[in-house]
């Protein structure tokens, strides 16, 4: 079993916004948009960063840990519930949702059903 980076997404309270700013700093497209999910990345089969809308978002006051910072991974996999079996003998711990865990330091991170336009994993 081995998993691939899918996008590291961004919670923020503008995906638009946000993802037109990294779009520029990266000189990367936007290569999916909708009013609460927005991708920038080389083009629609390549992973990269996405942000997601989060109501009542507060930013990160980075370095205070009062408001920690709002980042998780998703992890494209060809099988959802025998990685969610393998991530977990490798430490993580279920959270709530589907193929939703945290690793052992407690980040959260999403176990996504390997896109179409992805190259197979294999083993």
């Amino acid at each position: 079993m081995r998993g691939r980076l899918h996008h590291l997404v961004v919670d923020c309270p503008d995906p638009r916004a946000s993802a037109a700013f990294w779009s520029a700093v990266l000189d990367q497209p936007i290569t999916f948009d909708s009013d609460d999910f927005v991708v920038v990345s080389v083009d629609d089969r390549t992973s990269g960063m996405a942000f997601q809308r989060a109501p009542g978002h507060r930013p990160a006051t980075w370095p205070d840990v009062e408001v920690p910072q709002q980042m998780h991974v998703d992890v494209m996999v060809d099988d959802v519930p025998t990685a969610s079996a393998w991530v977990v003998g490798l430490g993580a711990s279920p959270l709530p949702g589907e193929g939703v865990f945290a690793d052992p330091a407690g980040h959260p991170f999403c176990l996504i059903p390997r896109p179409g336009w992805a190259a197979p994993l294999g083993d």
